[in-house]
């Protein structure tokens, strides 16, 4: 299968007035591509016929691209045809044409099918760690909730959903969800519910960097999920009453790792004593940071509603969105 060659720049190009130093062009010089490459360089669509595909690095920075702003596939292509900088960040001669949706569409499904999405997050890791940025002096554990952009069901829970996703008898009368994996859930001390998905990360104090990130249906508790987000190397880690328990703390005492989880009241105990209720503010103050980490996600970068049905497709964009975050989180650490 032949493949577009990367880079090739006109001498209309040459004309062109250069960046001024903005984020993409920062982020270009910053991070190793070659090491991307080299593991995207696995994936072919044997499948597709036509024009020749394009290089690897040219359609995974282009999803970057649609991770930053919050584009569709649609509008990703569209952006690429107006937009300069971001013909040059990913690759592109002022006279090449663009990907379009459905391409950019496929080359994400042939990551997602192939694996590939956790070393590419792996990778960023290390050439972070590497650049001396990774503190390791605590993770924030946290998680949000993300509603997914399909139709609710018409009525029913969370049961009635896991029993029409079990049980292929199901009268066909009965309406079927058009997202097979979301689920509700309900925050204590709000109206109403949310339907979709949840992530969940453990962020590095002090750099503010993603170092693990998990997506499961809404309804998955906090908790059952928090001891994959411990790295392992960090001296603390640090979250909210909700990832509390004795073994828990237990487990991280025998690791090494100072238990910084907030306590909650219970029925046994309505009032926390003095030395509890201080070590909680203690705590809050320095893990308030990690919602900082979703408010740039979803506000800022858009990740504010999963696009894509399953769970492995919800995964896939959360993954590529704190791919994202974490290169832009570079740039500013290392702005001078």
């Amino acid at each position: 299968m032949s493949v577009r060659r990367e880079g090739q720049f006109s001498f209309v190009d040459a004309l062109m007035p250069q960046g001024g130093g903005g984020r993409l062009e920062r982020l270009s010089g910053l991070v190793k591509w070659y090491r991307f490459e080299k593991l995207l360089a696995r994936v072919r669509d044997e499948a597709s016929a036509g024009r020749p595909a394009y290089p690897p690095l040219v359609m995974f920075r282009a999803l970057l691209l649609q991770s930053l702003y919050g584009l569709s596939d649609k509008e990703l292509e569209e952006a690429l045809l107006d937009r300069l900088s971001f013909k040059r960040f990913v690759g592109l001669a002022l006279d090449e044409q663009v990907p379009d949706h459905s391409t950019l569409c496929r080359y994400r499904n042939l990551l997602i099918s192939a694996g590939l999405l956790d070393k590419l997050f792996g990778e960023l890791d290390r050439q972070l760690d590497a650049a001396g940025l990774i503190l390791r002096g605590g993770t924030m554990l946290d998680a949000t909730v993300i509603e997914t952009s399909a139709a609710r069901p018409p009525k029913g829970g969370n049961a009635q959903l896991d029993a029409l996703s079990w049980d292929e008898n199901t009268d066909l009368a009965v309406p079927r969800p058009s997202d097979p994996d979301a689920r509700f859930t309900r925050r204590q001390g709000t109206a109403g519910s949310s339907y979709g998905y949840k992530a969940h990360v453990g962020v590095d104090q002090g750099s503010g960097l993603i170092r693990r990130v998990i997506t499961t249906p809404a309804n998955v508790n906090d908790t059952v999920v928090a001891d994959d987000l411990v790295c392992g190397d960090e001296r603390a880690v640090l979250a909210d009453g909700a990832y509390h328990t004795h073994e828990r703390e237990r487990m991280l005492r025998q690791r090494g790792i100072k238990p910084r989880l907030m306590r909650r009241a219970n029925k046994h105990h309505r009032d926390l004593p003095p030395r509890l209720a201080k070590l909680n503010r203690l705590i809050a103050r320095r893990r308030a940071s990690v919602e900082t980490t979703f408010a740039t996600l979803k506000r800022r970068m858009g990740l504010g509603a999963i696009r894509y049905r399953g769970l492995v497709k919800a995964r896939a964009q959360v993954l590529l969105a704190a791919i994202t975050f974490n290169m832009c989180r570079w740039v500013t650490l290392t702005a001078t």
